[in-house]
């Protein structure tokens, strides 16, 4: 390896401080922003008006629906093997969630057989707004009457004075976290506009805090939306606030490993989407809003179709979701879990992944998992590590010669012919100094790959390994009550592990690094050392709220990289690596057509070019005098 073997590295810490920094700014708060004239959709305005408060839009005598504006809550449950459901007749809205196969952190270290909790109605509301001809009707202000009633199936029925119907049809698949629910009305064409075509939800949901830390939880908690025909889109840390202008597919109230996604049969329009940051130690993580409006007839001919995804943030099961879909159009729900920019997405959607869902079918822990994707990532980047290690090895067995040319030209002026000759020795020889490379440019989209998968991959939840309870947060082996900035509340083993392997991998390339730079190049040297090693340090204040299956991985990565070069060394012999170089350099020699490439000819070039200027400043100079 040489130099270019350090930037590698410098490159690789950048990328990934680059991906910390941008997510840690999900810690600031989020400001709401000011009011909106009672211009806005109705929806909004309810948001607005609702959100945390208990204030609905009035109803009064005339109300056709106005005998049901009286009655008592109560709360029907649909389950199936994976999800409990409750709907309450009060607003004929899913009342809780409670997924069965899964826990809260909280639940989870305290060992209780208590499915976790995704959404409760005491922290979110899904309310239908109709605007008629006396009003806008509130759905929330009304008792509605369960008929249909099974395991699976409710529908929660509405019935005017003059027999007209409004029905909210309820069925939870089997063994599924897919909830449809479709919309449809009876008779209700004289009390409803002609023009109206479309009925308004406002949406709201103070997302609880599943995991042990806050910070990473938060981090990829995000309000997500997919606009139709086209790409998902993320609130980011500066938008507090969103009105789509397109259509929209779907949204997604979605914490790290769960989420809450509402989709309709026809793109939703006039979508409004709002994310507000909560406080550490609340409970919670941020408050999500989104208003928008669906597609409605008022005949009663045509349903108005949806379907609630209340599940896990798992790709292949999201991505398995469009064989139920209730629209025309794939939902690509799979998009929820973010793998990265499009390189890196690539090579976690059609390597890590396969060879994440592989290993995790033959029943191994996750802790060696992890360890078998590094091997194998470790051995297909062996050869170029191998070639490498080689190029900088031949760089340091012509040190001497180098050192020679070095001592021929030691003014600062030479500097360019000290270059080339040093080039056209190595061109002579057969050494290509670019050869370090090679490795990181692999190396880099791998680790950035792994980067964004592990804290994505919901199979490492609550799954233990070594001393770590669980790999998808932190591992403490200290901890304390009170938040020291930049470092938190606790220790984490293996990121302590991880930056420790660090500094030894960086010491052993800097040592490389020393035997193949002389003069210049070797004070040049000393600056990138120094760096070198702070690197480390950044990395620990960087990673120590990270997760343990994140930074066990990094661990491993490196401590294979440090033994890769340390048996390289051992199994590389310098006496006949340089009479393998003396027999290319009388080959060479015995060449005398063979012309310099690569770098040493680029520079032999850009020699010329420097001489044939300076020749016409010299002519010029001299005509001017005459």
């Amino acid at each position: 390896m040489d130099k270019n073997t350090i930037v590698g590295l410098f490159l690789i810490a950048a990328v990934l401080i680059g991906f910390s920094w941008y997510n840690s700014n999900q810690e600031r708060n989020l400001q709401h922003p000011q009011a909106e004239q009672t211009s806005l959709p109705a929806a909004k305005q309810y948001s607005q008006q609702n959100h945390g408060s208990v204030k609905k839009i009035a109803t009064d005598s005339t109300d056709i629906f106005f005998a049901a504006t009286k009655g008592e809550a109560k709360d029907i449950t649909l389950q199936n093997a994976k999800i409990r459901v409750k709907v309450s007749t009060k607003g004929g809205s899913v009342e809780s969630v409670e997924l069965k196969e899964y826990k809260s952190y909280q639940d989870f270290e305290a060992q209780k057989d208590k499915p976790l909790q995704l959404y409760s109605s005491k922290d979110a509301n899904l309310n239908f707004l109709l605007d008629t001809k006396g009003n806008t009707m509130d759905f929330s202000n009304y008792y509605f009457e369960p008929v249909n009633v099974t395991d699976s199936t409710v529908t929660m029925r509405l019935t005017a004075q003059d027999g007209a119907t409004i029905d909210i049809d309820y069925k939870l698949l089997k063994d599924n976290y897919l909830l449809n629910f479709d919309v449809k009305s009876q008779g209700m064409q004289k009390h409803l506009p002609s023009s109206l075509n479309s009925i308004q939800l406002a949406w709201h949901d103070r997302v609880s805090q599943h995991e042990k830390g806050f910070y990473f939880e938060n981090m990829y908690s995000t309000l997500t939306y997919k606009k139709h025909d086209d790409d998902t889109k993320k609130l980011s840390e500066n938008e507090t606030e969103e009105s789509v202008t397109e259509s929209v597919d779907w949204i997604a109230f979605k914490n790290q490993y769960f989420s809450s996604v509402l989709m309709a049969a026809d793109p939703m329009q006039k979508v409004n989407v709002k994310s507000q940051q909560l406080e550490e130690n609340s409970g919670y993580l941020k408050n999500y809003s989104a208003d928008m409006a669906a597609s409605f007839d008022a005949s009663g001919a045509k349903t108005t179709k949806f379907q609630f995804y209340f599940g896990p943030n798992n790709y292949r099961l999201l991505q398995s979701m469009d064989n139920f879909k209730v629209s025309d159009f794939d939902n690509d729900l799979q998009d929820l879990v973010y793998l990265g920019w499009p390189i890196v997405k690539w090579i976690n959607r059609f390597f890590t992944l396969y060879v994440f869902d592989f290993l995790t079918k033959l029943g191994l822990p996750m802790g060696v998992v992890l360890l078998l994707i590094t091997l194998l990532i470790r051995v297909i980047v062996y050869v170029p590590t191998r070639k490498s290690f080689l190029s900088s090895a031949k760089m340091r067995v012509l040190k001497p010669k180098v050192d020679a040319i070095a001592a021929k030209y030691p003014k600062q002026e030479d500097a360019m012919k000290r270059q080339q000759e040093t080039m056209s020795l190595y061109s002579q020889y057969g050494v290509s100094p670019m050869g370090g490379c090679l490795p990181m440019l692999i190396q880099m989209p791998v680790l950035v790959a792994m980067f964004n998968f592990v804290p994505n991959a919901i199979e490492l939840r609550q799954k233990s390994f070594l001393w770590a309870d669980d790999l998808s947060t932190y591992d403490s082996i200290i901890s304390w009550n009170t938040n020291i900035w930049g470092l938190g509340n606790h220790l984490s083993l293996f990121c302590l592990l991880f930056c420790a392997t660090n500094l030894l991998y960086s010491i052993m390339t800097m040592k490389q690094q020393r035997e193949t730079m002389s003069g210049e190049q070797a004070q040049q040297m000393k600056m990138m050392q120094w760096m070198m090693m702070l690197m480390p340090l950044f990395f620990f204040f960087m990673f120590n709220k990270y997760s343990a299956g994140l930074n066990y991985f990094y661990f491993i990565s490196l401590l294979l990289g440090a033994l890769t070069m340390w048996y390289l060394r051992k199994t590389t012999d310098d006496k006949k690596l340089l009479a393998k170089l003396e027999a290319n350099y009388q080959a060479n020699k015995n060449n005398p057509n063979k012309k310099p490439s690569g770098l040493a000819a680029r520079l032999e070039a850009l020699q010329k070019q420097q001489k044939e200027m300076l020749k016409r400043q010299q002519e010029i100079q001299q005509r001017r005098q005459h």
